[in-house]
Protein backbone atom coordinates (compact mmCIF):
# COMPACT_ATOMS: atom_id res chain seq x y z
CA UNK A 1 0.00 0.00 0.00
CA UNK A 2 0.99 3.47 -0.95
CA UNK A 3 2.17 6.20 1.79
CA UNK A 4 -1.04 8.14 -0.36
CA UNK A 5 -3.50 5.68 -1.17
CA UNK A 6 -6.04 6.67 1.42
CA UNK A 7 -5.82 9.94 -0.31
CA UNK A 8 -6.26 8.18 -3.45
CA UNK A 9 -9.12 6.41 -2.24
CA UNK A 10 -10.47 9.82 -0.90
CA UNK A 11 -10.31 11.32 -3.81
CA UNK A 12 -11.63 9.06 -5.98
CA UNK A 13 -15.11 8.82 -3.89
CA UNK A 14 -15.18 12.32 -3.92
CA UNK A 15 -15.25 12.53 -7.75
CA UNK A 16 -17.53 9.75 -8.46
CA UNK A 17 -19.98 11.07 -5.10
CA UNK A 18 -20.27 14.71 -7.26
CA UNK A 19 -19.44 13.59 -10.60
CA UNK A 20 -17.50 16.43 -11.17
CA UNK A 21 -14.05 16.77 -13.92
CA UNK A 22 -12.58 18.92 -11.24
CA UNK A 23 -12.07 19.23 -7.96
CA UNK A 24 -9.70 21.47 -5.30
CA UNK A 25 -8.85 20.65 -1.77
CA UNK A 26 -7.38 22.44 0.91
CA UNK A 27 -4.03 20.81 2.27
CA UNK A 28 -5.51 20.72 5.29
CA UNK A 29 -8.38 18.64 3.57
CA UNK A 30 -5.69 16.39 2.31
CA UNK A 31 -4.09 15.86 5.49
CA UNK A 32 -7.73 14.84 7.23
CA UNK A 33 -7.54 12.35 4.46
CA UNK A 34 -4.43 11.09 3.76
CA UNK A 35 -3.72 11.08 8.06
CA UNK A 36 -0.11 13.42 7.71
CA UNK A 37 0.52 17.01 5.95
CA UNK A 38 1.96 16.40 2.42
CA UNK A 39 5.64 16.99 1.70
CA UNK A 40 7.74 17.05 -1.16
CA UNK A 41 7.44 13.35 -1.90
CA UNK A 42 3.88 14.00 -3.35
CA UNK A 43 5.35 15.52 -6.48
CA UNK A 44 6.67 11.42 -6.57
CA UNK A 45 3.50 9.93 -5.52
CA UNK A 46 1.16 11.83 -7.33
CA UNK A 47 1.76 9.56 -10.33
CA UNK A 48 -0.46 6.70 -8.87
CA UNK A 49 -3.29 9.00 -9.02
CA UNK A 50 -3.56 8.02 -12.92
CA UNK A 51 -4.27 4.39 -11.83
CA UNK A 52 -7.76 5.78 -10.40
CA UNK A 53 -8.25 7.97 -13.69
CA UNK A 54 -7.11 11.45 -12.02
CA UNK A 55 -4.57 13.72 -12.20
CA UNK A 56 -3.05 16.24 -10.11
CA UNK A 57 -3.65 19.37 -12.52
CA UNK A 58 -2.25 22.44 -10.47
CA UNK A 59 -0.91 22.98 -6.67
CA UNK A 60 -1.58 26.35 -5.81
CA UNK A 61 1.35 26.68 -3.09
CA UNK A 62 0.22 30.39 -2.07
CA UNK A 63 -3.43 29.14 -1.42
CA UNK A 64 -2.61 26.23 -0.06
CA UNK A 65 -4.64 24.06 -2.21
CA UNK A 66 -4.12 21.34 -5.24
CA UNK A 67 -6.79 21.07 -7.92
CA UNK A 68 -7.34 17.31 -8.96
CA UNK A 69 -9.14 16.69 -12.55
CA UNK A 70 -10.51 13.81 -14.18
CA UNK A 71 -7.92 12.20 -16.88
CA UNK A 72 -9.86 12.48 -20.43
CA UNK A 73 -10.19 8.84 -22.01
CA UNK A 74 -12.05 10.25 -24.98
CA UNK A 75 -8.77 10.26 -27.36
Amino acid sequence: MSKYSHLWIYIDLIFKRYNKEKIELSFNQIKDAAGFEIDHSFLTYKKELLDYGYKVEKIKLKDKKIIFSKINNDK
